[in-house]
This record gives C-alpha cells, structure tokens and sequence, in this order.
C-alpha cells in the first residue's frame, strides 16, 4: 500500500504585500524546529529578484523559506517564475530554466504549465512531513481565475485546504476579507478554512469585534493576530515594494543606490543595510544622488537598456560622473555592471526592443547580449583582499575589454569582472557578494580608505531573526489548528 501524501497548507493573502511570504518563511522554521521534514512551495513567482540554485533559478523568497526549513532551495520549490521585461511581458523560468516569454495579453496561458506545477509539488510532497503553498497576490482577482495556477486554481487541482491572510496595516482589512469571500464561488471559497490577521499594532485586544465581524460574514474561524514584526526589516526584501533603506545618519560610510524601474537581485545590498557603519540610501525617480556619497553601487537590472535611458532621464549618468570627478568609487553588480561600459548591446532584442547605446563609459568594456543565459553557484575569490565566498551568477551578457585585466574577483581560476585604473570603478557580474563577511569588511575597509572594524555575521542574523519569527508565529497563530487544516486534505478538482 502506498504512503499517504504529506500534508500541505495554502497561504493565501487579500493582496500583494501583504506578509505571505514572510509568514510561510516563519512556518517552515517554526514547523521544522518541531522535527518536521517541511518544503516551501509558491506554484508562480513573479519577480525579478531571483536565486541561483544547482539546478536552476527561483524566486529569492522561496530560497529564503528553504533557508529557514533547513534544506537546499530547488526549483521544484518555485515551478512557474516571471521575470518582467517592461510593459511588454515576461521571461519564463519554467523549472528552473529559460522557457521562451509570455506576452501581457496572453498571460491565461500561464495555465499551460499547470502539469509542470503539479508534478514539481508532488515530488516535493514525497520527500517531506509538510508542504507549505504560498499564494500570489489575491484570490478575490477573479479577472484571472480562469486557467488560474498561482491560488484557488492550485488548491483545487491539487486538494490543498488553504489559510486568508489579511494585512491590517494598511487599511480596510475586514472589508479585504469578507469582500474575498463574497467574490469566491462556492467551491473556491470551500478551500479557504480559516482566516488570521497580520501586522497589528496596538492592542491585540482591541480587535476582538473586528474578528468577531469576519467570522460571522464568512464563516471562517480565525487562527489569530499576528502583531507588527519590527525585524522582518533585517530580512532580505523579497520585490521592489519592499527595498528599504538603511539609514543611519553619522555612520562611517554613506553608500546609495539609484532605484531604477527594471531593479533585479537587489539581495545585494541586504547585508549592507545591517551594517552599523553603513549608511545606505535609496533613491528613487526625481531625487538626485547625494554629493557626499562615498559608493554609489548600479544593481542588476532585468532591462539594461532601458534602465540606462532611464538613467539619463533622470540626471544621474551626470550626478554620477561628477562622484567619479570628486573621487568617490562605483561598483557596478551585473547589469549595473554593463551600464557602466562603453555600449551595451542587445541585436536579438532578448530584454527588449533590439538596440544599442552608450554605456557611461566608466570602465573600458563593451557588453552585448546574446541568448546563452548564465545561471551558476560559484565559489569566487577577492583578490585584492585575499578573501573570498560564496556567490551566483544570472545573466545574458558577455562583457569584454581592457579593464577586464584588472579584474576584482577570480572563479574558478579565472578572471570575473573589471576596474578602473586607479581601483575606483568596478564591475562584477557576481551577486551575494556582500554576503560573506570577510569579503564585505574587506571593501567596506577599502573604500573608508582606514580601518573599519565589520563586526556583522550576516548570516546568523539572518538565521536569528527567522528563529525570533518563527517564535512571533508561535506565540500569535493557533499553528495546531493550522496543522489540523494542512491534514483535513480535501478532494483535488
């Protein structure tokens, strides 16, 4: 007789933003804390903040929730990811890999990959005690219910009960959540057990009515409140809307970061944003860059050429070639990599319409696109600090040139990356550099140009604010309750 499937909990949201994947990362340590074998799942992701995994690419918070349930990431952990590409669609990572692009006015074919999706989350069901599905956006858009793979449409197909969260901070969390089961049909609304409340502040207490009000319109019960976790901001940003600064006026270093609309693996800077002598500033469209910066790091980009033009817009190929004037150093991190160049090139129109401009002509190299796609877990060397780490690589472009001698990094033995004469400007297509302490207190110390102590074990921060959430989940959910729900298994339509 065949074992019975693990079980497996759906983590729906009245919205974006509001928590869900946090929540599951609190889950899947909690749970796993208790001895449980317990897998992440989000059936699709979409989001230019991707890890590189052995077998492929994943959304980054789905490698976060791997982290906190004790096991590698896998692309079976995230099945269906977008990466947009601008207003005209989105690159498809089906499984790990390059699947071709899927056009705004054809996103009902995203339900073309509901196979591959259930097949990755079966496998990932065999080798664990529990599954725990996270959601995308809202269940209630039912515009987009039809051929459905990312909500209701999964839990049906796949006989997964599934848990509402709503966000109180933000506003109107009753009418989110009475409004999501009064727009269900019954036999989606049927899949949504119960239903919890995030991010209060306050008084719990006081939302005892509130609660009362939900359960009485929906019939759902509730599992709790979840207070405001002041330290999710110590974890890294899983999109666009999360990306914080990390202010700290007086601090050693001031570094800022130009946002640009195609923003990619920005996890760069998490490991920046905790650093006590770091005072990091992001700036959006309409702010210039600060003249008392002392780096201005170019992250990744989804949509190089683009974001370069976007970057003339707003003046800052200008703010930053007087940095450069004054002294101040560039890092450019893959595609902030290639903006610094000569020209980028993209003749097969691979992030966009075809073209090619002129980069901002900091380092001597030229870039051009071309259909390979790199996506790698490398261990990589610091040369001029003799240190090193861990780190990944996902990119289009090929990046050649003169300055490329002078190169920063070393992979494998070979070359990666490139500088300025002078050290000042570099560029690497390396991502999660930062995160090896030894590494990022050496560059951190170079730019300061004197001693600066890095007293940040990023990693044990990052392991320490997911146990303190795990134990916030704890103390707030009815998890017993929600463990009885990811066991009740309700039939698959």
């Amino acid at each position: 007789m065949a074992p019975s499937p693990a079980p497996a909990i759906m983590i729906l949201g009245t919205g974006s933003n509001v928590g869900k994947s946090l929540v599951v990362a609190g889950l899947c340590r909690l749970f796993a804390r208790r001895g449980l074998r317990v897998r992440p799942f989000k059936p699709q992701n979409m989001s230019n903040n991707a890890a590189a995994t052995s077998a492929g690419e994943i959304g980054r918070a789905q490698a976060l929730q791997a982290r906190a349930a004790g096991v590698a990431p896998h692309p079976d952990m995230n099945p269906v990811l977008l990466k947009p590409e601008g207003e005209q669609g989105s690159q498809i990572i089906l499984q790990g890999r390059v699947a071709g692009r899927l056009a705004s006015r054809d996103f009902a074919r995203r339900g073309d990959f509901l196979p591959q999706v259930i097949e990755s989350f079966e496998r990932l069901r065999a080798e664990a005690d529990l599954v725990i599905v996270e959601g995308a956006g809202s269940p209630a858009e039912t515009n987009l219910r039809a051929r459905d793979i990312a909500n209701l449409g999964f839990a049906r197909a796949a006989g997964v009960p599934a848990v509402l969260i709503g966000d109180i901070d933000r506003g109107g969390v009753i009418a989110s959540l009475v409004g999501t089961h009064a727009v269900l049909d019954p036999a989606d609304r049927a899949m949504i057990r119960a239903f919890a409340i995030n991010r209060f502040r306050g008084d719990v207490g006081l939302f005892g009515p509130g609660l009362q009000t939900i359960a009485t319109a929906t019939g759902w019960p509730s599992l709790g409140v979840i207070p405001w976790f002041a330290d999710a901001a110590r974890l890294p940003a899983e999109d666009g809307l999360d990306i914080r600064s990390g202010r700290k006026p007086g601090a050693r270093l001031k570094i800022v970061v130009p946002v640009l609309p195609g923003i990619a693996n920005f996890d760069d800077l998490d490991p920046l944003k905790l650093e006590a002598a770091v005072d990091l500033m992001m700036i959006g469209p309409g702010q210039p860059l600060p003249g008392d910066a002392d780096l201005v790091i170019l992250p990744g980009s989804k949509t190089t050429l683009r974001d370069l033009a976007a970057l003339r817009r707003e003046g800052w190929d200008i703010d930053i070639l007087a940095h450069r004037r004054r002294g101040g150093h560039v890092l450019g991190l893959c595609g902030g990599y290639q903006l610094l160049g000569r020209v980028v090139r993209d003749p097969l129109g691979l992030e966009g319409p075809a073209g090619e401009a002129a980069g901002l002509g900091l380092l001597d190299v030229e870039t051009s696109l071309d259909v390979e796609k790199t996506v790698r877990e490398v261990d990589f060397h610091d040369i001029a600090g003799s240190t090193g780490g861990r780190a990944y690589e996902i990119h289009l472009g090929r990046t050649l040139g003169a300055d490329t001698a002078r190169a920063p990094f070393q992979v494998n033995g070979r070359a990666e990356g490139a500088a300025s004469p002078d050290g000042r400007v570099a560029g690497s297509y390396l991502h999660g550099i930062f995160a090896s302490d030894a590494v990022r207190g050496a560059w951190l110390a170079r730019i300061a140009g004197a001693k600066l102590a890095s007293t940040l074990d990023y990693d044990a921060a990052v392991d320490g604010t997911l146990d303190a959430l795990a134990e916030h989940l704890g103390r707030h959910l009815d998890v017993n309750a929600l463990l009885d729900i990811a066991k009740s298994r309700p039939s698959a339509s």
